[in-house]
């Protein structure tokens, strides 16, 4: 996987965490900086560790299913990339505190996805650490733009940015699958 094809699977996985902070932005009168980056470092941060969790299972198994990992990483991308779209029409109501109790399962509800990526990251033998370090940084400034946006915006684009982040992750396992059956 080329540094390209990284940064887009980032901006794919980081959509769920962007329309999170757009929801978050609506809840509060003022944005401020501090709100911005705790949002940005919750869900960077866990958008990070969690693909690094499942590379780590991931390689735990990659011997015993490496003739199938393309398959396992289309399905698995399919599946998270229309669970994304399907909720997308979904109402989300979050509060406006950016405490410890309230961010992290907040961010932990928007890294799952990357979890199973990570897993596909092992049977791809993807360099994990750039990997992780760019999708927690790409997570990391899309959500502090996320809150700004919701507080400016309002829910307006929260649907679409669902829609986008899921069609992306679909169209990239579908690269995946095609380019090892030597059809792409």
């Amino acid at each position: 996987m080329d540094l390209w094809e990284l940064f887009i699977l980032a901006v794919g996985l980081s959509m769920d965490a962007f329309a999170v902070s757009i929801c978050k932005g609506l809840s509060v009168k003022k944005v401020t900086v501090k709100e911005a980056g705790t949002a940005g470092v919750y869900f960077g941060g866990f958008q990070a560790l969690m693909p690094l969790l499942g590379y780590v299972l991931g390689v735990s198994f990659q011997e015993i299913i490496s003739s199938i990992d393309h398959w396992i990483a289309f399905i698995l991308l399919s599946i998270i990339g229309f669970q994304m779209i399907r909720e997308s029409k979904g109402e989300e109501n979050v509060n406006s505190s950016f405490g410890m109790k309230e961010m992290i399962p907040l961010a932990v509800a928007t890294s799952i996805d990357a979890l199973a990526v990570g897993v596909t990251f092992a049977f791809l033998q993807v360099e994990i650490i750039p990997a992780v370090c760019m999708i927690g940084c790409v997570t990391l400034l899309f959500s502090a733009a996320g809150i700004w946006i919701g507080n400016v915006f309002g829910t307006r684009y929260k649907a679409r940015a669902e829609i986008m982040g899921g069609v992306i992750l679909i169209v990239i396992g579908l690269k995946i699958l095609l380019e090892h059956l030597n059809i792409f």
